[in-house]
C-alpha cells in the first residue's frame, strides 16, 4: 500500500473518532436532542394545562385556600383579600384565620380536621377594621396525596352576609304577618265590648243633658267628666287597635299614593304608651297640605316605626321626640325625626346603617333596623341623612318623591 493510502486512511479513522462514529455518539445525540424536543413540548403543555387551572382557579366567585400539611396556606385566589389580606397569604396557618386565640384547636379547625381525612362543612364569624360583622359558610376538603400519606386541605369561603340580612327580613316580615293575624283576632274580641264600654257611656251622658233632676243632684257632678274620659279613651283604644292592624298588614309590594301625615299618626299611636311611660314628650308638626308620597304603605309604617323607636331608645330619662312634615319643592316631601338623645358619636355615624352595627346592649337589638330602613327608602327612591351631636341628640331626614297632580 502507497504512503498516501495509508495517510489518508489514518486521517479517515482520526475523523471517525473526532466525529463519534466509531461508538455511535452522534446517533446518542441525536436521540437526546429528540427527548429535549419532547421535555419542551411536554413542559409547554404542562404551562398551558396550569395558566388554564390557574384561570379556573380564580374564576371561582368564593375564596379558595389550599393549605399544606402542616397546616400554611400553600395557595389562594384572588377572592380571599377582598375577605382576609392579612390572615390568608401564604405561608400563614390556619390559626390566624380559624382559631387566633389557641395553639392548636382541632375540634373547632376546619383546616385541622380536613388533614385528618375529615370533610368539614361549618359557618363563622368575623369582624372587619370597621368593626362590621361579616358571615361565612367554610366547607373544607381533604386533598389526598397518592405519593405520600400527607394530606393537603382545600378549603372554601362563602359570604353569606346579605343572605344572612335577608333571611332575618324575612324571619321578621314572618313575624309581622303573625301579629297581623293575631290582631285581627284580638281587634274582634276587643272592639265589641270597647264599643259597648263607649255606648253605654254616651247613653250616659246623654241622660245627664236630657234630665235636669241629675244635673241638679250635686252628687253627680263629676260623673259627666268621668264619662267624657271613658268614651274618649275607648275610641282611643280602638284607635290603636286599627293602627296595629293597618302596621301589621302585609304589603303586595306594589306603590301607591300614601299620606305620610296619615302614616306617621297610625304609627304614633303605637308608641304613646311607651313615651308616657318613659316621660317622653312627643310633638308634631305636620303640614297640613302636603301631598301624597309615592311608596308602598306599609314599607313606609316600617321605616316610621324604626325611626320613632330608635328615637325613643336613644332618651334616658325625660326627653323630646319631635315629628314634623314639609313639603321641601314640587317634587319632593321631607319628614324628620329629631330627639334629644344622647346622640351618635362621628367614629360610628357612617356605620349605623350597616346590617348588624349596634351599639345597643345585647339582646337588645340586632342591627338591623337602620339598615332595613335605608333598603326600604332607597328601594322607593327617596333619601334618608342624619344629623347628629353627642349629648345633644339626632335628625333622620327622610325626603321621597311627592305625586304629581
Amino acid at each position: 500500500m502507497g504512503r498516501a493510502a495509508v495517510r489518508a486512511k489514518i486521517d479517515e479513522l482520526a475523523l471517525e473518532r473526532l466525529l463519534g462514529l466509531d461508538n455511535s455518539k452522534i446517533g446518542f445525540y441525536a436521540e437526546v436532542k429528540q427527548k429535549i424536543h419532547e421535555l419542551e413540548a411536554a413542559n409547554l403543555g404542562l404551562r398551558s394545562k396550569s395558566s388554564e387551572l390557574q384561570a379556573m382557579f380564580d374564576s371561582i366567585s368564593d375564596g379558595v385556600i389550599v393549605y399544606d400539611n402542616n397546616g400554611m396556606v400553600q395557595h389562594r385566589n384572588h377572592v380571599c383579600p377582598q375577605y382576609f389580606p392579612q390572615k390568608t397569604l401564604p405561608g400563614c396557618s390556619c390559626r390566624e384565620l380559624f382559631h387566633p386565640e389557641y395553639e392548636s384547636a382541632p375540634h373547632d379547625c376546619p383546616v385541622e380536621r380536613a388533614l385528618a381525612g375529615e370533610r368539614v362543612e361549618i359557618s363563622m364569624t368575623s369582624q372587619n377594621s370597621d368593626m362590621k360583622d361579616s358571615y361565612f359558610d367554610v366547607t373544607a376538603t381533604p386533598i389526598e396525596d397518592n405519593k405520600s400519606e400527607q394530606k393537603r386541605a382545600l378549603v372554601f369561603l362563602r359570604d353569606v352576609t346579605e343572605k344572612r340580612l335577608q333571611e332575618l327580613q324575612l324571619m321578621q316580615a314572618e313575624k309581622l304577618s303573625s301579629i297581623g293575624v293575631l290582631a285581627a283576632g284580638v281587634a274582634h274580641e276587643i272592639n265589641n265590648p270597647l264599643s259597648s264600654v263607649a255606648g253605654y257611656a254616651e247613653a250616659l251622658l246623654r241622660r245627664f243633658s236630657e234630665e235636669n233632676s241629675l244635673t241638679e243632684d250635686r252628687r253627680f257632678d263629676d260623673f259627666p267628666k268621668y264619662l267624657q274620659v271613658i268614651v274618649r279613651e275607648s275610641y282611643r283604644c280602638k284607635g290603636i287597635i286599627d293602627s296595629l292592624l293597618s302596621f301589621s298588614r302585609k304589603s303586595d309590594g306594589s306603590l301607591s299614593n300614601v299620606d305620610i301625615n296619615d302614616v306617621l299618626s297610625e304609627v304614633l299611636e303605637l308608641v304613646r304608651y311607651k313615651s308616657r311611660y318613659e316621660k317622653i314628650e312627643i310633638r308634631t308638626n305636620f303640614q297640613s297640605d302636603i301631598p301624597d308620597v309615592i311608596g308602598d304603605p306599609s314599607g313606609l309604617r316600617q321605616v316610621c316605626l324604626n325611626l320613632l323607636l330608635n328615637a325613643h331608645q336613644a332618651i334616658h330619662g325625660a326627653g323630646i321626640v319631635e315629628i314634623s312634615t314639609r313639603m321641601i319643592d314640587t317634587s319632593t316631601v321631607q319628614f324628620e325625626v329629631r330627639d334629644t338623645g344622647c346622640g351618635i358619636p362621628k367614629e360610628t355615624i357612617d356605620q349605623i346603617w350597616n346590617p348588624f352595627f349596634t351599639t345597643k346592649d345585647v339582646g337588645k337589638g340586632l342591627g338591623l333596623g337602620l339598615a332595613v330602613t335605608y333598603n326600604i327608602i332607597k328601594r322607593l327612591g327617596g333619601d334618608i341623612s342624619v344629623e347628629s351631636q353627642v349629648g345633644i341628640g339626632s335628625k333622620f331626614s327622610v325626603r321621597m318623591p311627592a305625586c304629581q297632580k
